[in-house]
């Protein structure tokens, strides 16, 4: 049976680096959109970018053909340059031999896209890109929407 053909963009931002951060995912499949975002309050930039692709993921029922798309090199390149394997091979250390940042999400991104086939992409980020400026207006959004106190959702 063929794999479903999904289409997923990320982005994540922060008000400070670190301080309160969203993140947000479009999700695009068969002419069909679904938006999806949350936030925290004491976070990174990092840490939000890689809650974008994890949350998008989570989305997925059954194993897909995805795309996902983002502007963050650090979440790119982990897969393109093949950095996440290295991690691992290297005892969850980088290439200076200090702990990985953000391990915790690392695993959970790697675990969840073994269960897809994934194409990454990286995007020119706030360059008229229709989903990525969405994506990033929707995790300000979240921001804005969490320091108001109206988001119940913990990322």
């Amino acid at each position: 049976m063929e794999r479903p053909f999904v289409e997923i963009y990320t982005d994540g931002a922060c008000s400070g680096n670190p301080g309160p951060g969203g993140w947000a995912a479009i999700l695009v499949s068969r002419g069909k959109e679904k938006e999806i975002s949350g936030a925290s309050d004491a976070t990174t930039n990092n840490k939000m970018e890689l809650m974008a692709a994890i949350e998008g993921l989570k989305q997925l029922k059954v194993p897909c053909l995805v795309h996902i798309y983002s502007d963050s090199a650090y979440l790119v390149n982990a897969f393109v340059k093949d950095w996440l394997v290295a991690w691992k091979h290297n005892g969850w250390k980088n290439s200076a031999k200090q702990p990985v940042s953000n391990r915790e999400l690392w695993e959970e991104l790697d675990a969840l896209s073994s269960f897809h086939q994934i194409v990454w992409h990286k995007v020119k980020g706030h360059a008229d890109h229709e989903y990525n400026n969405r994506c990033d207006a929707l995790a300000v959004a979240a921001i804005n929407k969490k320091e108001l106190g109206d988001n119940h959702d913990e990322s």
